[in-house]
């Protein structure tokens, strides 16, 4: 029996396409099936950078929008770096399959709004490049735009190694029809032979205004730190994922006594807080929320429906715990039983 959801969530649900089709693959025939279209986009991502001197590249890679008949949101397929099992990384590039690539966040953002992500490698600098007053000049296969002291703002390269096969399936918030929407985007993938990548993960993102009460933030800490163990196996996270971290230990001794927002908040920023934690809470502390929500990120890869939406049940009933202004305890040997029976009580609230 599939688990029936009550908060609006957003999925994040990694998969891999099979050799021969790509993640545009799915947007087209998802696009087909609802009598809608496929519109590209960019996804930014960064990746460790071979060059001397510079730790990491920032690029743009292709991603598409899928929207339905009446121009609502069905869902975007992006890539995901950190997918690379079962991929040759000697494969050449397909034909207008590229990234564009950067050093600089802020160049990297502006690149993004200028540059058409439906336009040939040859022309995709043209509009930044009007920016700048510079031309882009081609170099063998690549696309160079510089400044007029030489300086490098961005590359438009090939991208082979079979980057197109990775694809994340990324859902707008769903506060209703849980399954059926799930069900929408799984079954076609399972058709077009789309399977779960060695090093997946399901990402779930819950509205975020709940958890910025102190109390109920707190509990979030306490319950991703001190029942990390019990928490990872009850839920199955995949042990080849990767980007996964306990959270800083400044943010869990805060959350450990009685502490405020701005208490959470500083000690937050004194541990590095990122997202790339098993619980990313970045947003709760900005200013500008991009996506205004906590990020579950310790869901297994999975691609049936029922899997995926009975563990975003567990989830959803131990962040209802958290929001009961009672301090999550702390158990000398947590155990799975006694997260079984925190969701327990919570399901029982709500009968």
């Amino acid at each position: 029996m599939t688990a029936e959801l009550r908060r609006r969530i957003g999925f994040e649900i990694e998969l891999m396409a099979p050799r021969g089709a790509s993640r545009r693959t799915l947007a087209d025939d998802l696009a087909a099936r609802h009598g809608g279209r496929v519109r590209p986009v960019w996804h930014s991502d960064s990746e460790p950078s071979l060059v001397p001197g510079l730790g990491r590249f920032l690029h743009l890679t292709q991603g598409f929008e899928v929207v339905r008949a009446d121009g609502t949101l069905l869902c975007t397929l992006v890539d995901d770096i950190t997918l690379l099992d079962g991929l040759n990384p000697r494969s050449p590039a397909l034909p207008g399959w590229y990234r564009v690539l950067s050093d600089e966040p802020r160049l990297l953002r502006l690149l993004a709004r200028q540059a058409d992500p439906a336009a040939p490698l040859e022309r995709v600098l043209d509009a930044a490049g009007e920016l700048w007053g510079r031309t882009p000049e081609p170099i063998a296969d690549v696309v160079r735009l510089d400044d007029e002291t030489g300086a490098t703002i961005a590359l438009a390269a090939p991208q082979g190694a079979e980057r197109e096969r990775p694809c994340e399936i990324v859902t707008p918030p769903l506060a209703r029809d849980h399954e059926r929407a799930l069900g929408e985007l799984l079954g076609p993938a399972r058709e077009l032979g789309f399977t779960v990548p060695n090093e997946a993960a399901v990402h779930l993102h819950v509205d975020g205004a709940p958890f910025r009460r102190p109390s109920a933030l707190a509990n979030v800490v306490r319950l991703f730190a001190h029942w990390r163990e019990p928490l990872r196996e009850l839920l199955g996270t995949n042990p080849a994922c990767r980007r996964l971290a306990p959270l800083p230990a400044s943010l869990v001794a805060a959350a450990d006594g009685v502490p405020g927002f701005d208490d959470l908040a500083k000690a937050a920023a004194e541990g590095g807080l990122t997202k790339y934690f098993d619980v990313n809470l970045t947003q709760l502390f900005a200013d500008q929320p991009i996506r205004d929500t906590v990020e579950i990120r310790i869901l297994p890869g999975m691609i049936s429906t029922d899997e995926i939406l009975n563990r975003a049940a567990l989830v959803e009933l131990l962040l209802d715990r958290c929001e009961d202004p009672e301090p999550l305890p702390v158990s000398a040997v947590p155990s799975v039983e006694d997260l079984l029976h925190f969701a327990a009580e919570a399901l029982a609230a709500h009968r």
